[in-house]
């Protein structure tokens, strides 16, 4: 990200949805599609897929979060990092 940029993730989690569905072609390795169809199905590739990317997204503006939080302040101690991690967790158990 740029200096001063300023990237907004919906707090949703649902960044897809807005943009509506396109068809993309990637190239991945045969045994992770395996695994994945071994999980899913044949049918929910796709989902599985925008899933995973969806939470990727998400992470990378979670660190992006704390590397700006930590360029302005001290770096997070241990307890810090273990009381989001937790609050995390619940919010995610609470609120699929």
């Amino acid at each position: 990200m740029v200096s001063g940029e300023t990237r907004r993730i919906p707090a949703s989690g649902n960044i897809g949805i807005t943009g509506g569905i396109r068809k993309y072609s990637v190239s991945l390795p045969a045994g992770l599609v395996e695994a994945v169809r071994a999980q899913v199905g044949s049918g929910g590739s796709s989902a599985h897929v925008a899933e995973a990317l969806e939470q990727r997204v998400a992470m990378d503006g979670l660190r992006e979060i704390v590397t700006d939080f930590e360029t302005d302040n001290a770096p997070l101690s241990r307890k810090e990092v273990e009381t989001a991690r937790a609050v995390l967790s619940h919010d995610c158990l609470t609120h699929p």
